[in-house]
């Protein structure tokens, strides 16, 4: 996991030694976000290490966490399913290659806290500032049920709440994205697309033809500048970036 900076970098995706000023961006129609993760901190990790703590020795429990993502981002490349089945399948996977005790009781309590979760605190000023000008829209690997429960703790109006339930594809897949397009009536470069996930929302954004894409850098995943034009560790850093 990296270490989170307080700096704020720019990073153009074919050239790291290029700099790329602010006041060139071009101004999106909409600015697109990730939100577990990104707006919305994920505590999926912490409440299944309070759930295991007592089947688990410490000394492999990040190796489990490590697993059960693994096998959430294995569960959503296929036909969509209901987002707690996908929870309960990495789940049980998990269990079953690590030796740990499966409880259908723990995955549905992992489920059922996602929308009690709220903002990172840098999340709230940060989008009223982007507000004051753009249209805001939230593209999430969610259940209706739950996605906007968490995008009203965020502290900002959004233009549009999209979830994987409503597209029938959860990110990575290009359908989840074609969806947002389709429903947002644009095209790729007319959006900046923001995530704290290369592999979730930057790679496939990118691949779609998404020019302006931001790498909110949480500590998540690493950095891959091939798929971010921009780099920031806030979300203050994306109003930075278009001269807010």
């Amino acid at each position: 996991m990296r270490t989170q900076r307080s700096d704020m970098r720019f990073l153009p995706a074919n050239d790291p030694t290029r700099k790329k000023s602010p006041v060139t961006v071009t101004r999106p129609s909409y600015i697109t976000f990730d939100m577990y993760g990104t707006l919305t901190a994920f505590g999926m990790s912490a409440l299944t290490k309070e759930l295991l703590a007592d089947d688990i020795p410490a000394e492999n429990m990040e190796s489990f966490l490590d697993t059960f993502e693994m096998y959430r981002i294995d569960e959503v490349m296929g036909d969509w399913r209901p987002y707690d089945v996908v929870i309960d399948s990495a789940f049980r996977r998990a269990c079953a290659k690590t030796g740990a005790p499966y409880r259908e009781a723990d995955s549905k309590e992992i489920f059922a806290a996602i929308p009690t979760w709220g903002p990172h605190p840098d999340v709230p000023e940060g989008l009223r500032r982007l507000a004051s000008q753009y249209r805001l829209v939230i593209l999430s690997n969610a259940a209706e049920s739950q996605v906007y429960s968490n995008a009203e703790k965020l502290g900002a109006p959004f233009h549009a709440v999209l979830s994987a339930e409503a597209a029938k594809a959860y990110k990575p897949r290009v359908q989840a994205f074609e969806y947002m397009f389709e429903q947002l009536g644009c095209d790729p470069e007319d959006v900046m697309h923001v995530s704290s996930s290369p592999r979730y929302d930057l790679q496939p954004a990118t691949d779609l033809g998404v020019k302006n894409t931001v790498y909110v850098n949480r500590g998540y995943e690493p950095t891959n500048p091939y798929y971010h034009r921009y780099e920031t560790t806030t979300i203050g850093g994306v109003a930075d970036i278009l001269g807010l």
